[in-house]
């Protein structure tokens, strides 16, 4: 989904925000980074290093570059695109960023090599969705059991169902291994087969062309494949199974967080900004979302009908998702992505968000 694969950096634009509406609904948040010292001058960092990823967990980041909020903060705002979160792991091991804006379980990784950092503030909830090929969905249907269903799909097609999603240690993996395990009651590493695809991009494409059975996804990418008619549907949201189920967060360094907390109080009240503009202005979230994410791979109107998708949940309050980080922390050990089950403590920094 991501017009640029080389992770070429891009520079915020310094479009001023100008609509009058959102400017209303600001107005109360504009004594607040008054307060917290991040739209005036005075010592800090000079430039704020965002990694991000071209999805809609993401939203946060298009809205806060096209309506030019990143202008309000003390500091000049760049961002660099990344295809997956654990692509944004290994470039993390430099520490060039600043900001990560990307999946709970690849933030676990990074704090968990020792990388100074903390949740300051989430970004969407319950966004993942199950797709599955739209002649396994009514034997789903059919079926007594989810675990029945891939039992008569292997037995009937001689081989298991393969889901293709982003790599190991990704949400979309994790949350895929979760529903599997707890809530089907299969063996994820047994009872089908998970290919680890490069991203949103190579998702996208492998479902408009029939390559896989199944995913585990986010936002565009099922709005995408329905508009483009590839025979998919969803059979399960983590609204329903998990709720609060926590995808992209953002991961912010110490040297933001806790050296310039001024600063790191003014972003996490932009991105707080931004969730309320997305939330309540979808037309123009979703002509930013195609602009950032590129109009050949998301028309404005794919983009507009994606966040009618219960899986478009915007929210900053990282409390949020605080339970289901859990559930993602004890899975993430487990699978041997990180050394611990890493409590709450050791993942967020509430104080930011609670501070406005």
């Amino acid at each position: 989904m991501t017009t640029d694969p080389t992770n070429e950096r891009s520079t915020v634009s310094r479009r001023r925000f100008l609509q009058t509406t959102a400017a209303a609904s600001a107005a109360g948040l504009a004594s607040v980074a008054g307060c917290a010292g991040g739209t005036g001058g005075g010592s800090g960092l000079d430039e704020i290093r965002v990694a991000y990823m071209p999805i809609y967990p993401d939203m946060q980041y298009f809205v806060m570059r096209e309506e030019g909020y990143t202008d309000e903060l003390s500091a000049t705002v760049s961002g660099e695109v990344f295809s997956d979160g654990p692509s944004i792991v290994q470039a993390s091991a430099t520490g060039d960023f600043d900001v990560m804006m990307f999946g709970v379980v690849p933030a676990m990784i990074v704090m968990d090599k020792g990388i100074p950092a903390k949740i300051t503030a989430a970004n969407i909830q319950n966004a993942m969705q199950i797709l599955a090929h739209d002649d396994f969905a009514a034997t789903w249907e059919a079926a007594d059991s989810g675990a029945e269903a891939f039992a008569r799909f292997e037995e009937e097609q001689g081989r298991k169902f393969t889901f293709g999603t982003f790599p190991p240690g990704s949400v979309p993996d994790i949350l895929l291994r979760y529903w599997l395990a707890e809530v089907v009651g299969v063996d994820p590493e047994n009872d089908v087969n998970i290919t680890a695809l490069g991203g949103a991009g190579p998702v996208r494409q492998a479902l408009l062309a029939g390559e896989i059975d199944g995913t585990s996804i986010m936002e565009p990418v099922p709005t995408v494949a329905e508009i483009r008619d590839a025979p998919y549907q969803s059979i399960a949201w983590a609204g329903d199974f998990m709720p609060g189920q926590p995808a992209a967060v953002t991961l912010m360094h110490d040297r933001l967080r806790e050296d310039n907390p001024e600063q790191a109080a003014a972003f996490v009240e932009q991105h707080q900004r931004a969730t309320t503009f997305a939330t309540e202005n979808p037309d123009a979230a979703a002509q930013h979302a195609s602009t950032v994410i590129g109009e050949s791979s998301l028309p404005v109107e794919t983009a507009r009908q994606a966040m009618d998708s219960p899986a478009s949940d915007f929210v900053t309050d990282p409390h949020k998702i605080a339970e289901g980080a859990q559930i993602f922390s004890e899975y993430a050990a487990e699978l041997g992505k990180t050394s611990e089950t890493l409590s709450n403590d050791q993942l967020f920094d509430f104080g930011v968000y609670d501070s406005l």
